[in-house]
């Protein structure tokens, strides 16, 4: 999973980035001001962390998501080529949007998140709407030469792309199906990617209610509610804080601000929910790792994103549920209480599911 996080100037946005990722910006020397920051952020999972205490492996392995930090979003970065491609080649978007009050942090107006979500989403519009002209041009041209359906198929499906980005609505608000999905894929457009909005709150003594109340707050509630879109909410200036802290500290940290987990742990959660993403854990003696699939995934599916041979040649899955495994204290316990079952290539992997694929390469 790869996600690209947007924003508008003093936003938070960077210090968000090296938060998630750990990255030491600083130490790297970037003589391009708008080159992307590249880094990798561990996916929290704490059903993960009692399989391990249960195995105690040699190793344990976390689910992991790739962010891209780009430049602050706005028309004139929209035309560098650089900038497009950073933002192309991601699967999903983080939005981060300014809430906090700080004097010492410049911003130009007043805050207003909802003023902001619009005028970004106006940006990334007119940039899918001149790629989807410039291509039905060239598309009038072949169709003159000779006509395809599929040339046909693709006019169409952008011609409806053109009459939504029009009216101001973006490309992940089409009903397609997954044909037409594939159809326009290679254009990346950049209305069409899901997105999550994020609203950078300032730091309070009732933190917990205001992270709960921030995205209605805010009037973000509606567009939260739009296909393929959704929000949250983080304090930037408490989670700086956290991340330099063991997790001892950090539990009594957010205790004290009446919160069980920290707002990363949320952002990355429903970053999963926005692309339909879920996990599953092998788990033994070498190893407790986490897989990531889309929800929906059959077992031969999931045993492909362990290795493409184990698709090939699966069997069976011996599966059970992480919560069950860690009850029954054992898979002999599990098996001898019949909750570890076997499952065939027609079962829809669970989030949570525990499993051992068996096959016959």
């Amino acid at each position: 999973m790869k996600t690209g996080i947007i924003g508008l100037p003093q936003v938070g946005k960077t210090s968000l980035f090296k938060i998630l990722t750990k990255a030491k910006l600083e130490d790297r020397g970037y003589s391009n001001p708008r080159e992307a920051h590249i880094g990798v952020a561990k996916v929290p999972d704490d059903r993960l962390d009692k399989l391990s205490a249960l195995y105690s492996p040699k190793k344990t392995t976390h689910a992991s998501v790739e962010f891209v930090d780009v430049a602050a979003i706005g028309q004139e970065a929209l035309k560098e080529t650089a900038f497009l491609t950073s933002l192309r080649n991601v699967d999903a978007l983080i939005h981060v949007l300014r809430a906090f009050e700080d004097d010492s942090i410049p911003h130009v107006g007043a805050n207003d998140p909802l003023r902001d979500v619009k005028n970004v989403e106006f940006d990334l519009m007119i940039s899918d709407l001149t790629q989807v002209e410039k291509r039905l041009e060239r598309l009038e041209k072949d169709l003159k030469k000779g006509r395809t359906s599929e040339l046909e198929r693709e006019q169409a499906l952008l011609l409806r792309s053109k009459e939504a980005l029009e009216k101001e609505q973006p490309i992940r608000e089409l009903e397609m199906t997954a044909e037409e999905k594939k159809l326009i894929k290679g254009f990346m457009f950049l209305s069409q990617k899901p997105v999550l909005y994020a609203v950078n709150i300032g730091e309070s003594t009732k933190l917990g209610d205001d992270l709960e109340a921030a995205v209605s707050r805010y009037g973000l509630s509606e567009v939260a509610q739009r296909p393929n879109a959704g929000a949250t909410a983080i304090c930037g200036k408490v989670e700086a804080e956290l991340a330099e802290m063991d997790e001892a500290e950090a539990a009594e940290f957010l205790s004290s601000y009446g919160l069980h987990e920290s707002g990363l742990v949320r952002l990355i959660r429903k970053s999963y929910e926005l692309l339909g993403l879920i996990s599953f854990f092998t788990a033994g003696e070498d190893e407790c790792r986490a897989w990531t699939i889309p929800a929906g995934s059959k077992a031969p599916q999931g045993a492909g994103a362990i290795h493409s041979d184990l698709e090939h040649h699966f069997i069976r899955a011996e599966t059970i549920r992480w919560d069950n495994l860690l009850a029954a204290g054992s898979e002999a316990n599990a098996r001898a209480l019949g909750t570890l079952r076997l499952e065939g290539k027609e079962y829809v992997v669970q989030d949570g599911d525990v499993m051992h694929i068996r096959h016959s390469g």
